[in-house]
C-alpha cells in the first residue's frame, strides 16, 4: 500500500470531499465522547481530525508515510491524535482502543479477517463504524455515475490507466459492506445517511482525479503534465462553463455485536 497512492496525499487532503459535520457529529455521539477510537486507514485525517475534537482520543493508522505526514500537517493544534504507520495486519500491536472507524480504506482489506480479529480485540460494547458513499451510483469506477466521468474515463483510457483497479480490493469478494457485516460478529447494524450538494470547477476535478490510486502522480510518472493538460482541455470542451454539480450522499454504518 505504500506506493499505491504515491504523490496523491496533498490532492487527497485538498480535493476529496470530507464527510460533513453532521456525519462526524453522529459518529462521535454514537461511539461516545469518552472513547478512544482507532481510525484504520486514516489517510490524511479526513475522519480523524474532525472526530478528535469530539472524542477523548483518536489513533490514526495508515500504511502510507505521505498520508500520515499530510495528516500531521493538517492536524496542527489537535493534540489528542496519535499518528502511526501500520495497516490491518498489525492490529494486535497497536495501543488499546475501544471503537473502530474506517472510511474508504475498508474495501482494500481482507474484510472478513479484519472483522474476526476486531471481535477478539474490541471490548464489550465496542463498535465498528464504516463511513463512505451510500449504496448508489456515484463511485468513480461506475460508468457515467457523475456528469464529468465520461470525459475522465476516456482520458484515463488514452493514458493507459486501469480505472477498474480502484474497485477491486486485494481480497475482493463481491459482497457489499452491508451484507458482509450481517454475516460477521458485528451483525447488529445501524445506518444513517447524510446528503450534501457539491459544486466542482475544473481544478477541483483534476485534483480529485490525482487523488485516486489508479491515476496518482506516481502512477502517471512522466505523463503527469500531459495528463493534466489533456484532462483540463477535455473537461472544458465538454462543459465550457467549467461548473459541475454533485449530490454527495454519505452513509454511516455502525455495527455492533448483537445484544451489546
Amino acid at each position: 500500500m505504500e506506493g499505491l497512492f504515491g504523490g496523491a496525499a496533498p490532492y487527497y487532503a485538498r480535493y476529496r470531499p470530507g464527510y460533513g459535520q453532521a456525519a462526524i457529529g453522529y459518529l462521535a455521539e454514537t461511539l461516545g465522547a469518552g472513547s478512544r477510537v482507532l481510525d484504520l486507514g486514516c489517510g490524511p485525517g479526513t475522519i480523524a481530525i474532525p472526530l478528535a475534537r469530539l472524542v477523548t482520543a483518536v489513533l490514526a493508522v495508515d500504511p502510507a508515510r505521505e498520508m500520515l505526514a499530510e495528516g500531521r500537517r493538517l492536524a496542527d493544534g489537535v493534540a489528542n491524535i496519535a499518528w502511526l504507520r501500520g495497516d490491518s495486519t498489525v492490529l494486535r500491536g497497536l495501543p488499546p482502543f475501544e471503537q473502530v472507524v474506517m472510511g474508504r480504506s475498508f474495501h482494500w482489506m481482507d474484510r472478513r479477517s479484519v472483522l474476526a480479529e476486531l471481535d477478539e480485540l474490541l471490548p464489550p460494547g465496542g463498535a465498528v463504524a464504516l463511513v463512505g458513499p451510500a449504496r448508489q451510483r456515484g463511485e468513480p469506477w461506475e460508468p457515467d455515475a457523475q456528469p464529468w466521468q465520461v470525459v475522465e474515463r476516456r482520458v484515463c483510457g488514452e493514458f493507459g490507466l486501469d480505472i477498474h483497479s480502484a474497485a477491486n480490493s486485494f481480497h475482493a469478494t463481491g459482497e457489499h459492506h452491508h451484507d458482509l457485516l450481517a454475516a460477521s460478529p458485528f451483525s447488529s447494524v445501524e445506518c444513517r445517511v447524510f446528503g450534501r450538494r457539491l459544486v466542482w470547477d475544473v481544478d477541483g476535478l483534476i485534483g480529485l482525479q490525482l487523488s485516486y490510486s489508479y491515476s496518482s502522480p506516481a502512477r502517471l510518472g512522466e505523463q503527469l503534465p500531459a495528463f493534466v493538460g489533456t484532462l483540463r482541455q477535455a473537461l472544458l470542451a465538454d462543459n465550457p462553463a467549467g461548473r459541475w454539480e454533485q449530490n454527495l450522499v454519505t452513509e454511516v454504518l455502525v455495527a455492533r455485536r448483537p445484544g451489546r
